[in-house]
């Protein structure tokens, strides 16, 4: 299964977000040189988030970060 890397750009609510197909790559190692390399790239500024999906196809990858996860639960020692 490949790996793809993605530019998500949030819009004017938590539901809505812009997705961008950056690349696919067939091992995590390259993936994630180059997620790191993008992500380098970025001005400080800019909004957006580089993440890197493995997913059986481009679809399925853009469901899953589509998807509404909650905010993990922080304890007392992670504060």
């Amino acid at each position: 299964m490949p790996y793809y890397i993605y530019k998500i750009t949030p819009g004017p609510t938590d539901l809505l977000k812009t997705l961008e197909k950056i690349e696919q790559h067939e091992s995590f190692k390259e993936a994630k040189q180059r997620a790191r390399g993008l992500r380098a790239q970025m001005a400080e500024t800019e909004n957006s988030i580089i993440k890197v999906m493995f997913a059986e196809s481009e679809l399925q990858a853009e469901e899953q970060l589509m998807e509404k996860r909650e905010q993990p639960i922080l304890r007392e020692w992670e504060k």
